[in-house]
C-alpha cells in the first residue's frame, strides 16, 4: 500500500497518503482485536463494543485483553516513533535511533537487579508494577543525567557519545548480573528483553495516553525550530531560536517518551529508526509540520502490524515484537530508497 501511495502525483499525494495512514491504522487495530486463539465477528466486535453483547468470554478477550493492548501498540509505535524523529534531527544522524543515549539500558539494569540478583526473591513473583516502575526509574535517571549534561556540551556529538557511553556501562553491569543468574530468572530476563505490549491494562495504558500524548502535543509545537534546526545551528540562531534550550526540551521529550514504552513494554526495537525514514521518503519532504503527524501515524501502523503478526504467526508462541518489526521495517526502508534514489 505504501509503495502504491508513493506512485501518487506528488502535488495530490500529501493529503492521499495521510487518508491511507489513517485507513490503515483502522484497519489493523480492528484485526489485532478480533484475530487471535479466539475469533470475534465484526459483527460481535460491535456488540461488545456498544456494551450489547451477551458473550462474556467476548467481553473480556475485548475489555480486558485486546482493546488496552491495541491502545498501547497504537500509543506506543507513535512514541518511539517521534522519539526517534526528534533524536534524528537534533544529531543530524539518519542511523539514531531512541535508545542511542542509553535509556533503554538504564531501564534493563534496573530490572536486571530486579529480576536477577534474588533482591526480591523473599516477595515470590515479583510484581509487574515493580518491574515497571524500576525499569521507569532506570530510564528516568538515564534522563537527568543526560538532560544535565546536554546542558553542559557544546556539540552534540559529544552527547551522542556520552549516551552511547552511559549504555555501555549499563550494558556491562546487565551482562556481569545475567552471568551469576540463576537459569530460570534469565530466561524470564531475556524474554522481558524481547519486548512486548501484551502486560497492558488500561492503567498503563492510561499513564501512556496522557504523558505520551501530551509530549507528541509538544513536538508538534516545536516544528517550527526544529525546519530552522535543519539548515543547521548558526541559521536556527539567526531566526532567533535559542539552541541551548532547545537541546534541552529535545533530549527531555524524546527521552521520556522512550522511557514510558520502555517501562511498560520492554525495549522494542527498530521501530524508532524506520518509522520516521519510512514518513520521511513516503512524503518526500523534511518539513516537520507533515512529517511528525505522518510519524505518529506510520510509527503506530507498524506497530499494531507487528504486534499482531507476533501474536498469531506461531500462536500460541508469541514471537518477540522486535524481531518483527526488523524484518518488516528493513525490507520497506530499503525498497524506498531504492525507489527514490536518494539518501537519507
Amino acid at each position: 500500500m505504501l509503495l502504491i501511495a508513493f506512485r501518487l502525483d506528488k502535488r495530490n499525494k500529501m493529503p492521499l497518503l495521510f487518508v491511507l495512514f489513517v485507513a490503515m491504522l483502522i484497519l489493523f487495530a480492528v484485526l489485532n482485536i478480533v484475530l487471535g486463539s479466539v475469533r470475534i465477528s465484526l459483527h460481535d466486535l460491535v456488540r461488545v463494543l456498544l456494551r450489547q453483547g451477551e458473550n462474556a468470554v467476548y467481553d473480556k478477550v475485548v475489555w480486558d485483553i485486546r482493546l488496552p493492548r491495541t491502545l498501547a501498540a497504537i500509543l506506543g509505535g507513535a512514541a518511539l516513533s517521534v522519539s526517534g524523529l526528534l533524536l534524528q534531527i537534533f544529531f543530524r544522524n539518519p542511523i539514531v535511533d531512541p535508545y542511542v543515549l542509553g535509556v533503554s539500558s538504564g531501564a534493563t539494569l534496573i530490572v536486571a537487579i530486579l529480576m536477577l540478583t534474588g533482591v526480591v526473591l523473599e516477595m515470590g513473583t515479583i510484581p509487574p508494577y515493580l518491574l515497571s516502575l524500576g525499569a521507569f526509574a532506570g530510564a528516568l535517571a538515564v534522563v537527568i543525567l543526560i538532560v544535565a549534561v546536554s546542558g553542559r556540551v557544546k556539540q552534540v556529538v559529544t552527547l551522542l557519545v556520552v549516551g552511547l557511553m552511559i549504555g555501555y556501562v549499563c550494558g556491562a553491569g546487565t551482562t556481569i548480573l545475567e552471568a551469576l543468574a540463576e537459569k530460570e530468572n534469565l530466561h524470564n530476563f531475556v524474554l522481558w528483553t524481547m519486548g512486548s505490549f501484551s502486560g497492558f491494562g488500561w492503567e498503563q495504558v492510561s499513564v501512556l495516553a496522557v504523558a505520551g500524548g501530551a509530549l507528541l502535543a509538544v513536538s508538534y509545537l516545536l516544528c517550527k525550530p526544529l525546519n530552522a534546526l535543519l539548515l543547521g545551528e548558526d541559521y536556527a540562531r539567526s531566526m532567533g531560536v535559542n539552541i541551548k534550550s532547545l537541546r534541552v526540551v529535545l533530549v527531555l521529550i524524546a527521552s521520556t517518551l522512550t522511557a514510558l514504552v520502555t517501562a511498560f513494554a520492554g525495549p522494542v526495537a527498530f521501530i524508532g529508526l524506520a518509522a520516521p525514514h519510512i514518513a520521511r521518503l513516503t512524503l518526500g519532504t523534511s518539513d516537520n509540520r507533515a512529517l511528525i503527524p505522518a510519524t505518529i501515524l506510520l510509527g503506530a501502523v507498524i506497530t499494531n502490524l507487528c504486534d499482531l503478526l507476533a501474536r498469531i504467526l506461531f500462536a500460541p508462541v508469541e514471537l518477540p515484537i522486535s524481531a518483527i518489526s526488523s524484518l518488516i521495517g528493513a525490507p520497506i526502508v530499503i525498497v524506498l530508497l531504492m525507489k527514490r534514489r536518494t539518501s537519507l
